[in-house]
């Protein structure tokens, strides 16, 4: 999702304000100064065309917090997360929910995208005919870790949702950098999966903010919780100030 183009929506921030009746996790002001957001926004709001898919929404994320956004589908955490991405693009491990894989390229072409864009045009096309060392080393070592060893020269086509979520997580992984975005990442996984790879995302990645529905994973993986309902943000706290039915009540019509 854009930002600027007609068919993609537009955002507006304001500098006066906050999101009312919120229970913010704030930083003192000694701490800010010290660590300043990586991401912020003040009364954001984002429309495609006469759809408001984010209103009014206040808030900042500093390096190395956890932080789960959670809320119904619809409720606009996609369109949140893209404006984060947005805002640091060039700094961050994306995994989007539409995977954007190639499906006609192996899962080791899929994966070495992630570092796509740091090497020239012919070196790519060098490593697409013939696979470099060092590249196949470190992303064969990936692709173990993901239990993708045995699936690293299929084509994207002949894989299951789950290792597709996986191989898209490998590429994200394979970024090297130190804040992850991800977008209900491991929806298509088992719970023990799941839990196992948020795991290994978190370890690898100082910064992370992730959309998901698993309340369980939310408050057991993360040490924040942001809550969205109607493209507003309605709970924004430490995983240790919310309840799991503070959580169901978010998800209730």
């Amino acid at each position: 999702m854009g930002l600027s183009a007609r068919n993609r929506g537009s955002i507006k921030v304001a500098s006066n304000g906050s999101n009312q009746g919120l229970n913010k996790s704030r930083a003192s002001a000694p701490e800010a100064a010290a660590n300043p957001p990586l991401f912020h926004l003040d009364q954001a709001t984002l429309a495609y065309g006469q759809q408001t898919a984010l209103a009014s929404v206040s808030l900042s994320i500093r390096a190395g917090e956890k932080v789960a956004l959670v809320g119904p589908s619809g409720a606009g955490k996609t369109s949140l997360l893209n404006v984060l991405y947005q805002q640091q693009r060039e700094q961050i491990a994306w995994c989007p929910q539409h995977y954007g894989l190639v499906d006609i390229l192996s899962v080791y072409h899929n994966i070495y995208m992630g570092q796509l864009e740091r090497h020239s045009a012919v070196y790519n096309i060098w490593n697409l005919l013939l696979p470099i060392a060092r590249h196949q080393q470190a992303i064969g070592q990936l692709a173990s870790e993901l239990g993708l060893e045995h699936k690293l020269h299929h084509s994207i086509d002949q894989l299951s949702g789950g290792q597709q979520q996986r191989v898209s997580i490998g590429r994200a992984l394979y970024r090297n950098k130190a804040t992850f975005l991800g977008d209900e990442p491991v929806a298509s996984l088992d719970p023990i999966q799941g839990e196992a790879i948020l795991a290994k995302l978190i370890e690898r990645h100082p910064t992370v903010v992730i959309a998901l529905h698993n309340r369980h994973m939310a408050l057991s993986v993360f040490d924040r919780i942001i809550g969205i309902k109607g493209g507003r943000v309605v709970l924004d706290r430490p995983v240790n100030a919310i309840s799991h039915a503070e959580l169901d009540q978010l998800y209730a019509q």
